[in-house]
């Protein structure tokens, strides 16, 4: 039996020439082909994108994709130690999803139901990664764990030493998600998940540096009861596993 929660198809090896217009990258690969892959991660990708980096690339079978090669892990040397990192944002969902349904993280205590993508929020115009629904026998547990959860996850690739940041870029978007968390307390119980996508880091922060308000919110929000689970998990062409969690550092 494996730990992997996902384990990648074959992947291909090559080297990273540039990446471009947000969702493409020419890559080299070890044949000397240089092919253009689609990028599946809309931020900037602060400090894993550097040209020349070891990369690997999955391959569609779908021959009506135009572009049959993904962007899937990136190599970096943050830490003097060779690093593959997560860069498809389209996985830690799946990866969440697996562990929800292994009950793999204790702090969320019991849930009778997984639920994707549920509508939520003040104007009803915004979806929460996941709901939890309460255990159906609620008088065998506290009060924390008889309230539903609204889980959101966060991809989180960028550094500082062994400090994990989020997020490395101004982010709108995650300014609104916090906002509209922290509108759910105390009725419900509401999580950020924040999915280091690397094994390097044993930290997490928020990243003041590039988004101050964002990491104004997230203390309001934790100051409300937010919760927040920063977890690690190690990556490498075969799969990704679960590390546990980071310790937060306000």
């Amino acid at each position: 039996m494996t730990d992997w929660l996902y384990p990648y198809p074959t992947l291909y090896t090559g080297i990273l020439l540039k990446r471009y217009k947000r969702f493409l990258a020419d890559v080299e690969m070890v044949s000397g082909e240089v092919v253009t892959a689609h990028c599946p991660n809309t931020g900037p990708m602060t400090g894993v994108c550097t040209p020349g980096s070891p990369v690997q690339l999955s391959l569609s079978s779908n021959p009506k994709r135009k572009l049959p090669y993904t962007l899937e892990l990136i190599q970096v040397n943050d830490n003097d130690q060779p690093t593959w990192v997560g860069v498809n944002t389209a996985l830690p969902n799946k990866v969440v999803k697996s562990a929800l349904e292994q009950h793999l993280f204790p702090e969320l205590g019991n849930y009778s139901q997984i639920k994707g993508e549920v509508v939520y929020g003040e104007n009803r115009n915004s979806r929460v990664d996941f709901f939890l629904y309460p255990p159906e026998d609620k008088t065998s547990h506290s009060a924390l764990e008889n309230r539903e959860i609204y889980l959101e996850v966060k991809n989180t690739t960028w550094c500082n030493g062994k400090l994990a940041l989020f997020p490395d870029t101004e982010t709108t978007r995650g300014q609104k998600h916090l906002r509209e968390l922290m509108a759910l307390l105390p009725r419900s119980r509401a999580v950020m998940f924040y999915f280091i996508n690397r094994g390097d880091c044993t930290e997490f922060a928020p990243g003041d540096s590039t988004d101050p308000v964002y990491g104004k919110l997230l203390r309001e929000a934790i100051a409300l009861g937010l919760e927040v689970l920063p977890c690690r998990f190690q990556v490498s062409p075969i799969g990704i596993r679960y590390l546990g969690l980071a310790p937060l550092k306000l």
